[in-house]
């Protein structure tokens, strides 16, 4: 048996970057505080309680020698404006490529139009864009693309994880309802790359494995690109959850990662699938 994995699986830059600033912070103060987890893995923020970071719902709960962090999904101005008045210590941890989607929706409504993020409701991205701008609409399957009225000008953003084949489906009903439609495509290179990587190996393996938490959207995107191309796909949180069932007359594993999926528990899911499959040669890095 054979082990490919995802050359991009597991952390994006963002993430990685988030996670030690959130690490050297606990360090150099003893505490940090962010409201909400930094992402959405729960290793990883079991592991940052351990340092010294408190997740809290209010800033009111931040003690003003302490710090407070603003995680990678983005937060909405609001928030930022109620930390400058209360003059404390600000991390910004948010990933370079969503204040670049802040700035798009911006200048989409400063051009006049109506702005329309393409998105999962309710998530910390999401929230975080929409409250760049006023009365933005969240769409997030064609659905409710269909159900939007016909307007005369519309700008277009996409939550940076959203599968472009969404994003396409949406998009084109949009052209039949917008006059005047502008649409930057605001989804992220490494998410690109990552859906990229799955689909092809979801294609030529007899079993996928993604890793990644419940509650991370871009893993169960990843699980839902995997399974449309092979029936043999499982996600699992870590490497207890595998079955060896599953391994059964099975020659080639691939594997990936949600972007908020650390590198360690990659390295115990293909340790324990090497143990399962008795397999000595190291997996094949698939690019």
């Amino acid at each position: 048996m054979k082990i490919f994995l995802a050359k991009d699986a597991g952390y994006c830059f963002g993430v990685r970057d988030a996670v030690n600033l959130a690490y050297d912070t606990a360090d150099t103060h003893g505490e940090v505080y962010m409201l909400g987890t930094v992402v959405h893995n729960e290793r990883v923020v079991s592991n940052l309680e351990k340092v010294g970071t408190k997740v809290v719902k209010s800033l009111d709960e931040v003690p003003k020698d302490k710090p407070v962090l603003f995680r990678a999904h983005g937060t909405p101005p609001s928030v930022w404006d109620e930390a400058k008045s209360k003059n404390l210590n600000l991390i910004d941890a948010t990933c370079p490529l969503v204040v670049d989607i802040h700035h798009e929706i911006k200048k989409l409504e400063e051009e006049g139009r109506k702005t329309i993020i393409i998105g999962d409701h309710g998530h910390d991205e999401v929230s975080a864009i929409a409250a760049q701008v006023s009365a933005p609409i969240i769409v997030s399957n064609i659905n409710e693309a269909n159900n939007l009225r016909k307007m005369k000008r519309a700008g277009v953003v996409s939550q940076s994880t959203q599968m472009i084949e969404n994003v396409q489906d949406i998009i084109n009903i949009l052209m039949e309802k917008v006059f005047d439609l502008r649409f930057v495509n605001t989804i992220c290179f490494p998410t690109r790359r990552n859906h990229s990587q799955i689909k092809e190996l979801a294609k030529n393996c007899d079993l996928m494995i993604v890793i990644g938490s419940f509650t991370s959207a871009n893993s169960k995107r990843l699980t839902q690109l995997s399974l449309e191309r092979n029936k043999k796909t499982y996600q699992v949180t870590n490497a207890l959850e595998l079955d060896k069932k599953w391994f059964k007359n099975i020659e080639n594993v691939g594997i990936s990662a949600g972007a908020s999926t650390p590198d360690e528990i990659i390295e115990e899911v293909v340790a324990r699938i090497k143990k399962i499959g008795k397999i000595t040669e190291k997996e094949i890095i698939y690019e």
